[in-house]
């Protein structure tokens, strides 16, 4: 295989394209929810992936698991987690049966922010993808995406998914139990 390799120049140009339409979308995404919300991608998804967990068996996620979720290390989550508990939209507690497991639930106040930025979010992201659609290295990248929002508006077991095509509340990752005792 040489530099010049069609396969791997093909295979580099793609994922070009996929990087381009990731830093399109997430460029808009950002710009939307700091004028409108004061709040980042990270924040806003950081957000959104706590308020799916659920006071049930199965319903907290540890901070790894966030980490993954959100793709930071360990130690930004723990910073970005630390920066909305100081802005009161996040609390940490200890598992009352897991001494050892510290979790992290969106308050009210936190909840109420992601509600109203949510369709600034959403409007972000469509815009962003209509204009992607447009251009032709990106249309078939845009069609895939659509194409996937399209399966997933139900799961194989034909279950409703969120209104905003997320996973349906009780499959958020693999989850560990635990329950706010406050």
């Amino acid at each position: 295989m040489t530099a010049t390799d069609p396969s791997m120049t093909a295979l580099a140009n793609s994922w070009s394209a996929l990087s381009l339409l990731h830093g399109r979308i997430e460029n808009r995404i950002e710009s939307a929810l700091q004028s409108g919300h004061e709040l980042s991608v990270r924040e806003y998804s950081l957000l959104d992936v706590l308020n799916r967990q659920h006071d049930g068996e199965g319903g907290h996620l540890q901070m790894r698991q966030v980490a993954d979720a959100v793709v930071l290390s360990q130690s930004a989550t723990t910073r970005l987690v630390t920066r909305l508990e100081d802005r009161g939209l996040l609390a940490r507690y200890l598992c009352p049966t897991d001494r050892r497991g510290i979790y992290t639930d969106v308050t009210a106040a936190g909840r109420n922010l992601l509600e109203e930025a949510r369709p600034t979010h959403n409007a972000a992201l469509r815009e962003a993808l209509d204009e992607a659609a447009a251009e032709p290295v990106l249309a078939p990248l845009v069609d895939a995406i659509r194409q996937l929002q399209d399966g997933d508006r139900t799961d194989t077991a034909g279950a409703r998914r969120d209104a905003d095509g997320g996973r349906p509340r009780g499959d958020v990752l693999r989850a560990q139990t635990c329950r706010n005792n406050g």
